[in-house]
C-alpha cells in the first residue's frame, strides 16, 4: 500500500475509534462499508480485515479501561464466553455458505434504526423510576452475546455495535457496557482472524485480509480507541446514551441505504 492510502487508513480508523469507543464500539461496522466504497477491497477480504483491525485497535482502548479498573466483572465474562464460540460458527458459515449480505443488512438495518431512535427517546424522556425495566438476565446476556458472535464472525462487525444498545436498553450503564463490550469484540475478533487463517488454508477465494490497510486502519484505532476511552469518564451518562443511540440510528440508516441501493 502506497503512503496516501496507509495515511488515509490510520486517519479513518483513529477517527471512528475516538466516537466509538467511549460507548463500547469498536468501530468496525462502520469501517465495513468504507472498505468496500473507499478501498474497494473485495468480498469475502473485507471480514478478515475488520476482525485485523480490532486486534490491532481493540488494546488501545483495552489498556486505558485496565488502568482505570473497569475491565472485569461478570458482564465482561458472560459477553466473551457467549461470543467466542459464536464467532467460529460464524467464520465457517462465511467461507464454505457465503451466505449473500443483502439479508443481513436489512436484518441490521431493522434492528438498529429502531433500537436507536427508542434509545434517544429514551434518554430525552426517561421513563418514571417505578417502571424501569430490570437488567436482562444472565442467560439471555450469553445467548445474545452467542447470536452477536456468530453475526461477527460472519461479517467481521465489532459485537458492541449491538450488544451496547441493547443491554444500554435495558437499563446497564454505558460506563459498565462499553469495557465488556469491547473485550468481547477483541476476544472474537482475535479467534476469529485465526479461523480464517486456518480456513484459508482449506479454501479458494480471497478469504486472507487486506493486511496492509487492516494494518493501518487498526493502527489509527489503536490511538483512537485509547483517547475515546480517557474521554468516558469525563461525558455524563446522558451524553453516552444519545451517542449510542444516534451511532444505531446512523448504523442502521447506512445498512438500509445500503441494502436499497
Amino acid at each position: 500500500m502506497e503512503w496516501g492510502p496507509a495515511a488515509a487508513g490510520v486517519a479513518v480508523g483513529m477517527l471512528i475509534a475516538v466516537v466509538t469507543a467511549p460507548v463500547g464500539v469498536s468501530g468496525a461496522v462502520f469501517l465495513l462499508p468504507v472498505q468496500l466504497s473507499v478501498f474497494a477491497v473485495p468480498n469475502p477480504a473485507v471480514t478478515p480485515t475488520n476482525l485485523l483491525y480490532n486486534v490491532v485497535a481493540g488494546p488501545g482502548a483495552l489498556l486505558r479501561h485496565r488502568r482505570a479498573g473497569t475491565l472485569g466483572g461478570p458482564l465482561v465474562r458472560r459477553l466473551v464466553l457467549g461470543t467466542l464460540p459464536g464467532v467460529i460458527v460464524g467464520a465457517v458459515v462465511r467461507v464454505f455458505a457465503v451466505p449473500g449480505p443483502y439479508v443481513f443488512r436489512l436484518l441490521v438495518a431493522a434492528l438498529m434504526l429502531p433500537l436507536g431512535v427508542w434509545l434517544i427517546v429514551r434518554t430525552l424522556r426517561p421513563a418514571p423510576t417505578g417502571i424501569r425495566r430490570p437488567p436482562p438476565a444472565p442467560r439471555t446476556v450469553t445467548g445474545l452475546a452467542l447470536v452477536v458472535g456468530v453475526a461477527g464472525g460472519v461479517y467481521g462487525i465489532g459485537g458492541g455495535s449491538i450488544l451496547g444498545p441493547v443491554l444500554v436498553g435495558r437499563g446497564v450503564p454505558v460506563a459498565q457496557v462499553a469495557p465488556a463490550a469491547l473485550a468481547s469484540t477483541f476476544a472474537t475478533s482475535v479467534v476469529g482472524a485465526g479461523t480464517y487463517a486456518l480456513l484459508s488454508l482449506a479454501s479458494t477465494g480471497s478469504i486472507a485480509p487486506n493486511w496492509s490497510l487492516g494494518l493501518a486502519c487498526g493502527l489509527g484505532g489503536l490511538l483512537g480507541g485509547y483517547l475515546g476511552a480517557r474521554l468516558q469518564p469525563h461525558l455524563p451518562e446522558t451524553l453516552l446514551r444519545l451517542l449510542l443511540g444516534t451511532l444505531a440510528t446512523a448504523l442502521g440508516a447506512l445498512y438500509a441505504l445500503d441494502a436499497l441501493s
